[in-house]
């Protein structure tokens, strides 16, 4: 399974990231998710769409900044 990966802005810690995790999560409960806090991505797997994971991420709070 290969993930997508996408930048997201003012994604700053351990909370952001879990946040953001939980937001793809509820929005596509089969995919997997990593995030690279440091560099500011996530990398989603499982084959949610770039337009729900960018839903998600906004709902969380946070911007999406396009595919990394």
């Amino acid at each position: 399974m290969e993930a997508v990966s996408y930048r997201v802005t003012g994604m700053t810690c351990g909370g952001c990231a879990r946040a953001v995790t939980k937001a793809v999560n509820a929005a596509a409960p089969a995919a997997k998710i990593e995030i690279d806090l440091d560099d500011g991505i996530v990398h989603v797997a499982g084959g949610p769409s770039e337009a729900i994971v960018q839903i998600a991420i906004e709902k969380a709070g946070f911007g999406y900044a396009g595919p990394a």
